[in-house]
């Protein structure tokens, strides 16, 4: 079955809008990765500051060809002046999961 990486990424609350537009404006650049499933971003709403960025990939093999590829370099551009913007996050977790079971909705077609 698949694989999940969740990036926990610690974010100030003065730092939440430029997450966000720098997701945004990446928007599709993990899609055509071969064995990418699925992407969310997650924005906390109560009891932490922390968004978590979720993502499923077929086997670990296609997520680290990810990572030392289209991840690194996209993480390499420069901004302004070539120079990399400052990281809106001030701190970085990522966990690892293998999916063991998963359900989806039951459809009409289903019955």
């Amino acid at each position: 079955m698949s694989i999940v990486k969740i990036n926990a990424l610690t974010v100030p609350a003065e730092q939440r809008e430029v997450l966000e537009k720098r997701f945004a404006s990446r928007a599709g650049t993990v899609d055509s990765s071969d064995g990418f499933e699925w992407f969310e971003l997650l924005r906390p709403v109560e009891g932490t500051d922390q968004y978590l960025v979720y993502t499923r990939w077929r086997d670990e093999e296609s997520f680290k060809a990810w990572m030392e590829g289209p991840m690194k370099q996209a993480h390499q551009g420069g901004g302004e002046g070539g120079e990399r913007p400052r990281p809106a996050a001030s701190g970085s977790t990522v966990w690892s999961f293998e999916v063991v079971q998963q359900t989806g909705p039951k459809t009409a077609q289903d019955d």
